[in-house]
């Protein structure tokens, strides 16, 4: 049988916010995936916690958070291309992802080598 592009999606939010969990100590208020063509790109609200939006509202603790928040995250890289591996079986090429200390909103792209949508 065939597997879904949504539940691949599904399965990737569910994979990600457990990593959350274990690996930052806490997960994410709510986590949307959507596959397209080459990459997974994943929609995590809800990522800061009250006493970070405090900093933020300085440009300085703005920037400590964001460096923070991204160092944290680019350490468990491995962990999160291997999920990436595991549900979609496709090796992740590049990682990008972004904080909005304004939002709380954080996004991750996956780049993978090859056309994974096309696949589906």
């Amino acid at each position: 049988m065939k597997v879904s592009k949504g539940s691949y999606e599904s399965e990737i939010s569910k994979a990600i916010t457990q990593w959350e969990k274990d690996y930052l100590g806490r997960g994410s208020v709510s986590v949307k995936t959507d596959i397209l063509r080459d990459m997974v790109i994943v929609n995590l609200q809800g990522i800061l916690t009250r006493a970070e939006y405090n900093v933020c509202e300085t440009k300085e603790g703005m920037l400590t958070i964001k460096k923070t928040r991204s160092e944290l995250v680019e350490s468990g890289i491995e962990d999160l291309k291997d999920i990436i591996l595991t549900i979609t079986g496709e090796k992740v090429k590049s990682f990008h992802t972004d904080i909005s200390s304004r939002t709380g909103e954080r996004v991750m792209i996956f780049k993978l080598f090859n056309d994974f949508e096309k696949n589906i």
